[in-house]
């Protein structure tokens, strides 16, 4: 079965006019303009299949967003080829745009002064929708995420949570087979992320649509994705399962010592470093080579009455990956190099 989507070397780059400071500098800036060219996305590689759920991961700048735009057709690539269910996106068929839905965490598709109900309505003649179909589809949405209550009010006088719902429930009016979702749950508090999540999960295992999710909250990432693509300058560094990313640029694990009395005051920190000391336990960051070697030191010279040994949060691996980023570009390009490899 060949791939719901798939680029082939996609990329992007903007002409960015960079504007001096002070009012001679912009009068010459009216005849003399200087661009710099920035590379938002840099031959991307890429296939999902039907029903992926597929984490986009990268720090900002690294041409998340950029990607999903070019497969929603918003832009036009610089070179490269993509297609998404067969069609080419920035051709910007209706035969494909009625296939497709884009959610964008800090950008409305809702008229703001009128209740969702309207704007639902709207969506329905733009997607010419058959009337049952619209009406079983919203009614179905809408009792999954439990607003209707809140169809008749405006959308302004709704929270952040309650507006994303309704978002999420224009996107879905047409039944897409394929969803971006570009920071679904950005400022969303914990009880209003945990909904989304779950409605997510559920609406896509059981439509078996494919989802293109970027995000920074990674219990996003652990709850819904099975798949993680990291991409970093604009280039893929990562394309395997949640597990695997751990495996790769996690270069240590998380070492937990009981001991049988008090934390020895002095002398852990040769093993490993030392993360902390809440008596009588410690916590030390071990290489993940030397794991075995360290463990055999310490029961040679401490009674032990637990070990724990784990991998270390997912959010301090994806923040080690991030950091690779801002190094300087020869240091960065041979650890990208290592890590990837």
């Amino acid at each position: 079965m060949a791939p719901i989507i798939q680029l082939d070397k996609l990329t992007k780059t903007y002409q960015v006019y960079q504007k001096q400071e002070g009012l001679l500098a912009s009068i010459k800036g009216l005849f003399h303009r200087k661009y710099k060219t920035v590379e938002a996305v840099r031959g991307i590689d890429l296939t999902v299949d039907q029903g992926e759920f597929v984490a986009f991961l990268g720090p900002n700048g690294a041409g998340k967003t950029t990607t999903l735009k070019l497969l929603s057709g918003v832009i036009n690539p610089t070179s490269g080829n993509a297609t998404v269910m067969g069609h080419v996106p920035w051709q910007r068929d209706n035969a494909y745009r009625r296939r497709f839905a884009l959610v964008m965490g800090q950008k409305n598709q809702l008229w703001w002064d009128l209740p969702a109900q309207d704007s639902f309505r709207l969506h329905q003649k733009i997607y010419r929708i058959d009337q049952d179909q619209f009406q079983r589809s919203q009614d179905e949405l809408v009792d999954l995420l439990g607003v209707r209550e809140l169809m008749t009010q405006p959308v302004r006088a709704l929270s952040l949570g309650e507006r994303m719902k309704m978002e999420l429930i224009a996107a879905l009016l047409h039944s897409p087979d394929v969803l971006f979702l570009d920071e679904p749950t950005i400022g969303l508090d914990v009880v209003a992320q945990h909904n989304i999540q779950q409605f997510l999960k559920h609406y896509q295992q059981e439509r078996k649509i494919t989802v293109l999710l970027t995000s920074h909250y990674m219990k996003d990432i652990a709850a819904l994705c099975q798949r993680v693509v990291v991409i970093a300058h604009g280039v893929v560094i990562y394309d395997g399962s949640l597990s695997g990313i751990v495996d790769r640029f996690g270069g240590y694990k998380i070492v937990t010592l009981s001991f049988v009395g008090d934390v020895p005051s002095a002398g852990l920190a040769r093993f490993g470093d030392v993360i902390s000391e809440d008596p009588p336990k410690a916590k030390l960051r071990v290489d993940r080579s030397k794991v075995g070697e360290v463990l055999a030191a310490v029961l040679d010279q401490y009674e032990l009455e637990d070990v724990g040994v784990e991998d270390p949060p997912l959010e301090e691996v994806i923040a080690d990956v991030f950091s690779l980023t801002h190094m300087g570009d020869k240091s960065k390009n041979e650890k990208l190099a290592e890590v990837s490899s």
